[in-house]
């Protein structure tokens, strides 16, 4: 059988009609038959009778499977892929017989080193599958700081009875958005759930959200991170990234939001918890951070990218350096093509894998830079995500701004598809609540959908997302506790965060027991929120 029949097969569905029963080895290394694998699919994919490994990489100039028994950072075994398994920039090969509960895997990428070209290989590196569906080692929220760290994949089969599904497609009009981190939402012990700080906590709190009126929840990034990456001491006190915008894959869900209780794993346990939001007619929109990675900039760890394909995967200076619109140190290539297939395919996975129902988009307008951060007027990728079949009833919401100064909210480029965090509306109605002068005319723009913004024959009301508080900043009740900002304990000298903020402390900065005081907070926080459920968006 040729190699070339191999390399057409696009789908798990062309297995049987392609090879039938006779998909054999054609190769040994060291005891383990081998063959060309699957160059379309890319990651880890389980065919009958073995695994086919794909990765592509522009660069390299070889690449090698290490495959790992489970839970030991040792390879018992070091496959090379042959030169004849490769086929343009893309490495693919099936491994047969291998138990997929027993063995975790990573990459070795060998290639030139020419730092001013952007090129960083090292051979001595492991590296994990940029397409892995699932991370191995990292369940235990908070421990294990090790800065030599390495990450491995782990193949997992996640069949799901999603039951008589359908989307819900709710109009964005009628959305009640809830912000929630999946940790923080019920980790206290005031949540009273059987499992805190995990996916299946908040199906313990769904009534709750109903109570509210809630019909969508948007969680906070649950791509795979690291939240020991920016492990540091502060006064005696560990500081950890809690929040998950330094993503380390982007195809996995977290593993420290799992569970793990017999028979299940952090996957089942996210499709579990999406059914039960959509059984109660909740949506369920993602955070994803595609701007960056937990990488960071040149003193940051080689996770995968930096390994792979650094100035491929990432926005280089002339001589090499990284460019920083994302204020993380790194910027993601986001419309190189290779980028853009990966980005894509990442998001037509949680659609059809996890059947989420829309994306908020961290720092969007990262996303229409061109290689040298400059802002494209017909983003590639943004078009592509506009008019992608998969994400037709899909709902894309932009956080149109990003760390490098562009400011698009109200004319990010949308193609009809895209909503918009309204950073003017929460700007413009701070300041109108607390009494600034000079904004009646504004504010009812805002509350009337803003219409001088978004064109109703265009993109209308609806393309504004109305918010005053979000994770970002004060919450609601600090909004009118404080004048400025007290981030002190994060470490950082309180550098860290905006200071405009326009906000008031009603009298008296921070926490008090003076009760005039408490009830013009109370008041003021009511008065936010009446106005954000009568605005139109």
């Amino acid at each position: 059988m040729s190699h070339e029949m191999v390399s057409h097969v696009t789908s798990i569905d062309d297995f049987t009609e392609a090879f039938g029963k006779n998909l054999l080895p054609v190769d040994e290394y060291m005891g383990f038959k081998i063959r060309p694998g699957f160059y379309r699919l890319y990651g880890a994919t389980i065919i009958p009778g073995g695994i086919s490994f794909t990765i592509n990489s522009q660069n390299a100039t070889s690449c090698k499977l290490a495959l790992f028994k489970k839970g030991e950072n040792k390879p018992y075994i070091i496959i090379p892929f042959p030169d004849s398994y490769r086929i343009g920039d893309v490495f693919s090969m099936i491994v047969f017989d291998l138990d997929i509960n027993s063995f975790e895997y990573s990459y070795i990428m060998d290639g030139p080193c020419d730092e001013r070209r952007g090129l960083i290989f090292n051979k001595n590196k492991y590296l994990l599958d940029p397409y892995a569906k699932a991370v191995a080692g990292q369940r235990i929220w908070g421990t294990g700081y090790n800065k030599n760290i390495f990450y491995k994949a782990a193949v997992v089969t996640d069949d799901f009875d999603w039951g008589s599904y359908s989307q819900l497609n709710l109009p964005m009009s009628e959305l009640i958005i809830y912000e929630l981190h999946v940790r923080g939402f019920t980790k206290d012990p005031s949540a009273n759930v059987k499992k805190p700080g995990t996916f299946t906590a908040i199906i313990e709190k769904i009534p709750y959200l109903k109570e509210l009126g809630v019909n969508a929840v948007e969680l906070m990034p649950i791509f795979e991170f690291d939240e020991m990456l920016d492990y540091r001491i502060h006064e005696g006190q560990e500081l950890i990234d809690y929040w998950g915008y330094n993503p380390v894959c982007f195809y996995t869900p977290n593993a420290s939001y799992g569970s793990f209780q017999e028979g299940t794993s952090v996957g089942k346990e996210l499709k579990t918890l999406i059914r039960t939001l959509h059984e109660n007619g909740i949506e369920v929109i993602l955070d994803v951070v595609f701007n960056h990675t937990a990488e960071g900039n040149e003193n940051g760890p080689y996770i995968s990218y930096k390994g792979i394909d650094n100035n491929v995967y990432y926005m280089l200076t002339p001589n090499g350096q990284y460019y920083n619109f994302s204020g993380c140190g790194n910027t993601i290539n986001s419309n190189h093509p290779v980028v853009q297939r990966m980005i894509i395919g990442c998001l037509r996975h949680w659609v059809t894998e996890y059947r989420i129902d829309g994306f908020r988009f961290d720092l969007a307008s990262i996303l229409g830079r061109d290689e040298y951060g400059a802002p494209m007027n017909n983003p590639p990728l943004l078009k592509s995500l506009a008019f992608d079949p998969l994400l037709s009833n899909i709902k894309l919401i932009a956080e149109a701004w990003d760390a490098g100064g562009l400011y698009q909210v109200g004319s990010f480029p949308s193609y009809n598809r895209f909503s918009e965090w309204n950073g003017k509306y929460r700007d413009d109605l701070r300041r109108f609540l607390k009494g600034d002068d000079g904004l009646a005319s504004i504010v009812a723009d805002r509350i009337a959908g803003s219409h001088d913004m978004y064109l109703p024959a265009q993109r209308g009301g609806n393309a504004s997302v109305n918010f005053i508080t979000c994770h970002d900043g004060f919450t609601l009740y600090d909004l009118y506790s404080y004048n400025e900002k007290h981030n002190e304990a994060n470490g950082w000298n309180n550098t860290d965060g905006t200071d405009d903020n326009h906000s008031w402390n009603c009298g008296v900065e921070g926490k008090t027991d003076d009760p005039k005081v408490l009830e013009l907070r109370l008041k003021m926080v009511k008065n936010a929120a009446a106005v954000l459920f009568a605005s139109q968006g």
